[in-house]
């Protein structure tokens, strides 16, 4: 494991109840932020739900599933969770990490960036859009969404990739309010599109985005 000591990484199997895991990721940062736990990324799955950030736009909500809509208290529009995708959240200190949210979203871009490149995945950012992109052309599409809340210095919420979702489930919303674009996964395009592969690929990359915080901190 390539984590330190002083972070948990969490591996939730099964389907975790959006309620359960905002009601975690709320006590975990006020204990965080207290010097009463360690910071925590969670890696885990939901069931079919919609969250809906601080920029949602209800005209971009279609739902014709009804699935249930959840309001995240994170930055951003409207995104899906689901089965067959691989949620990340973090609970990190940006008080003893640079304490620049602009810094932290560039690093956790790049932790997905470099994670899926391991999978076999060219993604990039896109200037003007929010998320990780893949593809050229009319194949380009988003395969990655990230959503952030910053309280006291301490992060929320935090990243999902597709794996393996039912990518029809993404016709109940406009996708982070990006409706020219669709989205895709890595089982769409041919590759390994399990867990334990991912995740094994997140833990392998996740040294790089704690190097590009700190990287960043000395700069700040």
């Amino acid at each position: 494991m390539m984590v330190p000591d002083d972070i948990e990484w969490r591996v939730s199997e099964g389907l975790t109840l959006y309620a359960d895991a905002l009601a975690e990721m709320e006590a975990r940062a006020l204990a965080v932020r207290e010097g009463h736990a360690k910071e925590l990324v969670w890696l885990l799955e939901h069931p079919p739900l919609f969250t809906a950030g601080t920029s949602a736009d209800p005209a971009e909500l279609f739902n014709p599933m009804g699935f249930p809509v959840f309001n995240a208290g994170r930055g951003g529009r409207y995104t899906y969770h689901g089965p067959g995708q691989r949620v990340g959240y973090l609970i990190l200190d940006l008080e003893k990490r640079g304490k620049d949210v602009r810094r932290f979203v560039h690093s956790l871009e790049g932790w997905m960036i470099a994670a899926l490149g391991e999978l076999g995945v060219d993604a990039r950012r896109e200037s003007g859009r929010i998320g990780i992109w893949t593809g050229e052309g009319v194949n380009e599409a988003k395969i990655g969404a990230i959503g952030v809340r910053v309280r006291r210095w301490v992060t929320m919420h935090g990243f999902s990739i597709n794996l393996s979702p039912d990518l029809s489930h993404f016709g109940g919303i406009v996708p982070c309010g990006i409706a020219d674009f669709g989205v895709t996964s890595l089982a769409a395009l041919g590759l390994d599109g399990s867990l334990e592969t991912a995740d094994e690929a997140l833990c392998r990359t996740f040294p790089s985005f704690l190097n590009d915080l700190a990287a960043d901190s000395q700069v700040a």
